[in-house]
Formats: structure tokens, C-alpha cells, sequence
């Protein structure tokens, strides 16, 4: 990937996602970065602490289709990284995360179609997987939108599906830190419960991976392992050598599921690999499709089927995350 002379743009550039990506592309030589978010404040905070010329912070909200189309221009190569991503408020306000997730990545698309951008590529979730919340059903319908026919512009639009980023806004690992240096006791929905452990700057190769290899229509995978929301609460409580928890285990709440699936069945059916990613091609898009089938199988890649993290390797992984070890 050659950097030199490139423009980018990062949508929901102040999030967690957004603020790992502009540092991994501050230490290449790309001449602009465009940081578009509806969020003054942290896009203030930001300004004050990466004091860079090569970076332009915009405000606008994807929602609407001018403010994202006039952010277009001039643009090279675009990640799509706003969303609405909270799952209790989704079932409350499932229209709000539909004008979001759908309806501004439709703009988002639309505009970086019509801007030649040449290269988009759009952050999912594993929640888009068999979702049973509004927010993974938003997200599903977004893949599709993407990896769709209708999708014919010039830009090459890619899709990076992830589970659980580690120390990313709404991780529950901060909150359980906050919470047992307080003294809190520890609200947990189930400790058998399963979850991907993947961090901020691996969430950034994924998608540095997709912008290098991705044809139009890919879905990208990075193989991660998992562990037990139990192993979470033991490891932390090793890490802060302190005594164990009281724990209140409050139960699954709506829109939630124990395991959590990265890849169907059918995906892992049409699915290549290699040692750090799989990759799906669009169906709609591929013309032959057959030549890249595995053997048949019922297995979806999940986060009780891939490999498990005990509590020691857990906290040999959160001690290498520095949003975890700033926590600390």
C-alpha cells in the first residue's frame, strides 16, 4: 500500500476506532486525513492533543447526504467508522440506529461513489450474524447494502466484521476497572458468557488488510481468540491485586446472546483464509463462486468454538494493551 500523496477520510473519526487509525496513518507519509464526526467536543480534545497540519477536522453528521458528500472531496480512500453501537438502546430506539447504521451508510456510499473515492472500507460487527437486536439487524442490513448489485459506482466498498475490541467506548472491561477500584461489586449479565478478544490496533490491521486486498463486495474476518466473561473478572482482579469481587450477575439482557458468530455456517462455506484473516467474497458479485467452496460444513466461527483464552493468557494479553494498562 503506498501511502505518499494519498488523501483519507475516517467517519466517527473521534471514537475509539477513529483516534488508533489517524495515529497509525500520522506515522506514514499520506498528505491529509479528514476527521468527520458530529461530536465538537471530542473533535476539540483531539485537535489539542494530535497538533498535526495534515489533519482536518470536520463536523457533519452522516445522516445527512451534503455534509457527508462535501467531506468527500479531494478523498482517496475512506474507513466508515460511525455508527450507533449500544444494543439496550437500539431496542429502545430502533428507528434512530436505522437513520444511523442504514441509512447514513447508504450515504456514506452514495457520496464516496459520486467523489471517486477509491476505496471505502465499512466497519461491522459480529452482531450482524443471525442479530437478534436492532443494532446487529441495522449492521446486517448495512453488509448488505455494500456488498449489494445496487453498489455499481467506481468505489471499491468493503466490509471488516469484529467482536469485542478491548478498551474501545462500550467495552465492558473499563467499567469492570472503574468499578473494583471503587470497590464496587461487579455486574456481570453471565460469567459462562463468551466474548472475541481483539484490540484497537489489531482492529486497524483488519481493516489496513481490507484496504490492501479487498475487491469490491469482500467481507473480512480477523481470527481471534475468546474468553469467558469469568476469565475477565479473575484476570483483573490479578492485574489490580486486589481481593475478589462481589458479583452480581444480573442475567442476559434483551438483544443479547451467551456466544457470539463472526462467520456463518453458509460464509465459512464460500470462505478462503490465511494464517491471520478470512475473506468472503460477495456472492452477488463473484462470477464463480463453486471453485472457492470448502468442503461442506455446519460449522460458524463463534466465540465458543474458536481458540479460548484461559485467565493467565488474558492477563498476559490485557498487560500488552495500552488502553487497558492506562486504566490501571
Amino acid at each position: 500500500m503506498i501511502f505518499k500523496d494519498t488523501s483519507f477520510l475516517i467517519t466517527g473519526g473521534t471514537g475509539s476506532f477513529g483516534n488508533t487509525m489517524l495515529e497509525r496513518l500520522l506515522k506514514t507519509d499520506v498528505s491529509r486525513i479528514v476527521c468527520f464526526s458530529r461530536d465538537e467536543s471530542k473533535q476539540f480534545l483531539m485537535q489539542q492533543s494530535i497538533a498535526d497540519s495534515r489533519v482536518k477536522y470536520v463536523i457533519g453528521d452522516i445522516r445527512n447526504f451534503d455534509s457527508i458528500k462535501r467531506a468527500m472531496d479531494g478523498i482517496d480512500y475512506l474507513f466508515h467508522a460511525a455508527a450507533l453501537k449500544h444494543v439496550p438502546a437500539s431496542e429502545s430506539f430502533p428507528l434512530e440506529f436505522t437513520r444511523t447504521n442504514i441509512l447514513g451508510s447508504y450515504n456514506v456510499m452514495k457520496a464516496a461513489s459520486e467523489s471517486r473515492v477509491k476505496k471505502a472500507i465499512f466497519l461491522s460487527t459480529d452482531k450482524a450474524v443471525s442479530p437478534i437486536n436492532a443494532m446487529g439487524m441495522t449492521k446486517a442490513m448495512m453488509e448488505k447494502i455494500v456488498r449489494s448489485a445496487e453498489n455499481t459506482g467506481s468505489t471499491v466498498s468493503c466490509v471488516t466484521r469484529y467482536g469485542n475490541v478491548i478498551g474501545s467506548r462500550g467495552s465492558v472491561i473499563p467499567q469492570f476497572i472503574s468499578d473494583m477500584k471503587a470497590g464496587n461489586p461487579i455486574r456481570v449479565t453471565n460469567l459462562s458468557m463468551t466474548r472475541f478478544m481483539m484490540s484497537l490496533q489489531e482492529s486497524v490491521d483488519l481493516v489496513m488488510h481490507a484496504l490492501s486486498e479487498g475487491k469490491s463486495g469482500d467481507l473480512f474476518v480477523q481470527k481471534s481468540p475468546a474468553t469467558k466473561v469469568q476469565n475477565i473478572v479473575e484476570s483483573l482482579t490479578s492485574i489490580l491485586s486486589i481481593d475478589p469481587p462481589k458479583i452480581l450477575e444480573i442475567g442476559v439482557r434483551p438483544g443479547e446472546k451467551l456466544h457470539e458468530t463472526l462467520l456463518s455456517a453458509e460464509e465459512m462455506y464460500f470462505a478462503s483464509e490465511n494464517e491471520r484473516f478470512f475473506k468472503v467474497p460477495s456472492i452477488i458479485s463473484s462470477t464463480d463462486l463453486t471453485k472457492n467452496r470448502k468442503t461442506e460444513t455446519d460449522s460458524e466461527y463463534t466465540s465458543k468454538t474458536t481458540r479460548q483464552l484461559n485467565t493467565n493468557e488474558l492477563t498476559i494479553l490485557l498487560g500488552k494493551i495500552p488502553e487497558i494498562v492506562d486504566l490501571l
